[in-house]
């Protein structure tokens, strides 16, 4: 047999390494396993950030419908109301010059069988000076 650079014979096994048989495919199942172990963490945080989501529609949603309100236009307030998320609902409150506007929904981002966060997120604008009383 003809030695290599390293000095080891060629056809000889590699130091460490039992052959070509033993270990074969260990990185696929490796690898399947955790593919497995990951995708629940995935959807996990798919469902976070879907929640997420909800929150800043529902406070996009009560910030509009107080600045339309303070602004004394009740036709692009009543839109600003149907843009919000499907279940959610909207009250509205005057408190001398200021106009309050909290919007609540039971956020169930994917599907009914998975735990609803309940979101309750407002916003307060000052009146706009022709429309205070």
């Amino acid at each position: 047999m003809a030695t290599t650079r390293g000095g080891r014979q060629e056809g000889a096994a590699r130091p460490g390494r039992s052959g070509r048989g033993g270990e074969r495919g260990m990185v696929t199942a490796e690898l399947a396993l955790a593919s497995l172990a990951l995708a629940p963490v995935v959807a996990a945080l798919g469902w976070v950030f879907g929640v997420l989501g909800l929150a800043f529609q529902c406070q996009g949603t009560a910030s509009e419908v107080a600045r339309q309100l303070a602004r004394g236009d009740q036709a692009a307030a009543a839109r600003a109301e149907a843009a919000a998320p499907t279940g959610a609902v909207v009250r509205a409150s005057r408190s001398g010059d200021e106009v309050r506007v909290v919007v609540t929904l039971q956020a169930r981002p994917w599907v009914a069988w998975l735990p609803a966060v309940p979101l309750e997120l407002g916003a307060t604008m000052l009146a706009e000076p022709e429309e205070r009383r």
